[in-house]
């Protein structure tokens, strides 16, 4: 696909970018009873705000431009993730590193 479009499930969003695409997401609100509540806009709105990597459609009437803008805007933005398990095990590591260190 030239142009992915999902909703704020985190797997949902985070394969495209596995994939290295920049996915459009429109998470489902709470106010159209697509949800119990809105914790896919306040993900995907933190996802969106920490990472930079994905396209956050909070209005349906915005989708339009972002699918016309795309190329734009998704040229400005980046597909890397950041693999927090990676992260742990270095840290792990060094802990462990440390502990051997001292006796």
């Amino acid at each position: 696909a030239d142009i992915v479009i999902t909703h704020g499930g985190p797997s949902s969003f985070i394969m495209p970018l596995q994939i290295g695409k920049i996915p459009i997401v429109v998470p489902r609100q709470k106010k159209y009873n697509e949800h119990v509540n809105n914790h896919q806009v306040e993900f995907s709105t933190a996802v969106k705000e920490r990472y930079g990597n994905i396209i956050v459609i909070k209005n349906i009437k915005n989708l339009e431009k972002a699918i016309l803008r795309y190329d734009k805007i998704a040229k400005s933005m980046t597909t890397e993730l950041e693999n927090n398990n990676e992260k742990f095990n270095e840290r792990l590591e060094n802990i462990v590193k440390k502990m051997f260190e001292r006796s």
